[in-house]
């Protein structure tokens, strides 16, 4: 990585310094909206919303079904903040921007990162708008050296070598399990493994099948990133995938995948993972504070 994409700590502070000079709100919970999964922000009461345009230092986000918005308020009672769209790494961003916000997020005193992306499925067994809950993830960019965490290590967020395994809360996964159960959604809630690619193509069959065979179940161009540095700075993280289409494993398959109809996947069954997530932030054991 080239010494132009490092971002300095001041920078964090200066983003994070400017955001708690314009809202009363001190977040305790981060939720980044995937795909068509902005609505979530909606949810919030006694909001503060930014354009990503006017916060100092926050990269911009150009893809459909991705508002460009930093939202906060309360949900449930707990203090949170929102992202309506995230960035990706196929718009042209270092992953130093796009997992930017995870560390001013630390800096606002945020303890627990929920991400939700739409993906599709490799598993045989998932079908369209069935909600995945992330177990783990398999990071191909992060195998191939494309990783946040690259250059200096800021011992201000975290350690040089951060673990990853069991960086998916185990007691967030089970408490969302109980919570699905009591809603009615076990029949289309899963559990299962989050592969992410660089994008912006949707993969092949040769590579859905590679995917398939290294165990993942759901695949999308996102969310590995944003984990990565909230784990290394001490956060517990929870993720969800809207699995929104079927990836083609087949060569007799003639079904082709497109934006629009995930979209469309996320806009049918985007109500479910909203309650969903709600129920789970009101049962997060925090205590809000104010300014």
């Amino acid at each position: 990585m080239h010494s132009k994409d490092q971002i300095c700590h001041e920078d964090y502070q200066k983003t994070a310094d400017w955001l708690l000079a314009h809202t009363q709100h001190r977040p305790k919970v981060a939720i980044i909206c995937g795909s068509g999964l902005g609505m979530l922000a909606e949810a919030l009461k006694s909001q503060n919303s930014f354009q990503y345009s006017d916060i100092p230092g926050f990269p911009q986000s150009t893809v459909q079904g991705h508002a460009g918005r930093l939202v906060f308020g309360e949900l449930k009672g707990k203090i949170c903040v929102c992202m309506q769209g995230r960035f990706h790494m196929y718009e042209g961003h270092s992953l130093c921007k796009v997992t930017f916000p995870v560390r001013v997020f630390k800096l606002l005193g945020v303890e627990t990162l929920i991400v939700t992306n739409a993906a599709g499925s490799l598993a045989d067994s998932f079908c369209n708008g069935d909600i995945m809950i992330i177990r783990d993830h398999i990071n191909i960019p992060g195998l191939a050296g494309l990783n946040p965490l690259n250059g200096p290590n800021d011992d201000n967020f975290g350690p040089r070598f951060p673990p990853m395994s069991g960086v998916y809360d185990k007691d967030l996964r089970r408490l969302a399990k109980d919570i699905a159960k009591s809603l009615g959604y076990s029949q289309f809630v899963q559990e299962g493994v989050y592969c992410m690619v660089g994008g912006p193509n949707f993969e092949t069959i040769a590579e859905a099948r590679l995917l398939h065979k290294l165990g993942a179940d759901a695949v999308g161009m996102s969310t590995a990133p944003e984990v990565l540095v909230a784990s290394h700075c001490g956060m517990k993280v929870f993720g969800l995938s809207l699995i929104t289409n079927k990836v083609v494993k087949a060569y007799e398959d003639t079904e082709q995948v497109n934006h629009e109809g995930v979209l469309g996947v996320s806009k049918m069954r985007s109500e479910y993972l909203q309650t969903l997530v709600t129920e789970l932030v009101s049962q997060l054991d925090i205590n809000n504070n104010t300014a």
